[in-house]
Formats: C-alpha cells, sequence, structure tokens
C-alpha cells in the first residue's frame, strides 16, 4: 500500500539520521543530537545548513553565557559538529582540533603506575624523587 500523504520530515533531518545510524551511534545519543539542531534551528528561525560559521559560533557562546551545564554544553557542540562535518560536509575551525583543556579529565597530574608488589624499589624512588626536583 502506497503512503498517501507527504512525510512531513525535512530532508536535512533524515539525512542527519541516516548518517548518525550509519555512524553507530546510539539512539540516546541521536536524540540529544537532534535536540540540539534543533535547538540552534529554532534560535534562529531557519534550517542549519543556512547558517554561517559564525552564527553558530554565536550560539554556543549563547549557551555558555547562558550558563547551560558543561555535559548539555558539550552534547549541543558535538551534535552541532556532528550535522555540519558529517551531514553537510563543512570544515569549519569551530569543529577543528580542540585548542583547551587540561591534560586530565579531573585537572589533577596523571597517577603514577603502581607496581606489581606494592611499593616501589629503594632505586626507583630515588630517580623519581630526583626527577620530581630538577
Amino acid at each position: 500500500m502506497s503512503r498517501m500523504f507527504k512525510d512531513p520530515m525535512p530532508p536535512l533531518r533524515r539525512r542527519m539520521i541516516e548518517d548518525m545510524v550509519l555512524a553507530g551511534l546510539a539512539r540516546r545519543t541521536q536524540l540529544n543530537y537532534l535536540y540540539a539542531v534543533r535547538g540552534l534551528a529554532t534560535e534562529f528561525h531557519r534550517s542549519p545548513d543556512l547558517l554561517t560559521e559564525e552564527d553558530v559560533r554565536g550560539y554556543l557562546l549563547g549557551l555558555r553565557g547562558r550558563g547551560v551545564a558543561r555535559g548539555t554544553f558539550k552534547t549541543s557542540h558535538y551534535g552541532l559538529r556532528f550535522l555540519y562535518r558529517e551531514t553537510l560536509g563543512h570544515d569549519w575551525p569551530l569543529f577543528g582540533k580542540k585548542r583547551y583543556g587540561s591534560p586530565s579529565k579531573s585537572g589533577y597530574p596523571m597517577p603514577l603506575p603502581t607496581p606489581r608488589c606494592g611499593y616501589f624499589s629503594p632505586r626507583f624512588a630515588t630517580q623519581l624523587i630526583g626527577v620530581a626536583f630538577h
């Protein structure tokens, strides 16, 4: 039986969903990314494929300015990055390599490996202390 009505899903949304399925993204991730793109489109009252890199950058800065949670911001950033990189094929510097951040996720130095025997040999401890103070 053929469909008697027009599919209301915009082609860009359909394409992004297909790209996310091909990329193997989890269903919840897909929904979060679509929510992020919808927020951008709602903010500008037009399709995301008509926006410039500066528009998107301004939107992300606005999210930061409103004080959204870090996880919310990152999800929005990743969702928009997926849309513009993967679906639309834009190679924008905005979504380039990470430029900011700390060496570890916690912001603390990486812990030293613990030897299997449960303690450092005196020789290794001396070397470690020497490196730390020089």
